[in-house]
């Protein structure tokens, strides 16, 4: 089975700086493109960023573009999510995800989620 397991969540101070970490395991593990979501309450879920394993080519939401950034580490099976110049709004639960790719693409595995408190 395909474990993710998120850490390195907190609290910190609007303008601060927190680094996820999603390890992933499990003898069979392959996936297309790993995702960092989030979800704040009473609001949507939403992808933040998400990065292909081959071509490690990254998108992101336009809210956090230019002070997020994901990165892998295809030997450790581990994915990043620098997050820089923190704001209250970026307060959510964040969740790694897995796309394995075809022929679904969906992201069907998730962690367990790591909350990221920005205070003003």
């Amino acid at each position: 089975q395909v474990q993710l397991v998120e850490s390195g969540g907190g609290l910190v101070q609007a303008g601060g700086s927190l680094r996820l970490s999603c390890a992933a395991s499990g003898r069979t593990f392959s996936s297309y493109e790993m995702g960092w979501f989030r979800q704040a309450p009473g609001k949507e879920r939403e992808l933040v960023a998400a990065i292909t394993w081959s071509s490690g080519v990254a998108h992101y939401t336009n809210s956090v573009k230019g002070r997020f950034t994901i990165s892998r580490d295809n030997a450790k099976n581990t994915v990043y999510l620098q997050m820089n110049s923190l704001k209250p709004e970026d307060t959510a639960v964040y969740y790694c995800a897995a796309d394995t790719g075809p022929p679904a693409y969906d992201y069907n595995y998730w962690g367990q989620g790591t909350q990221v408190t920005v205070s003003s």
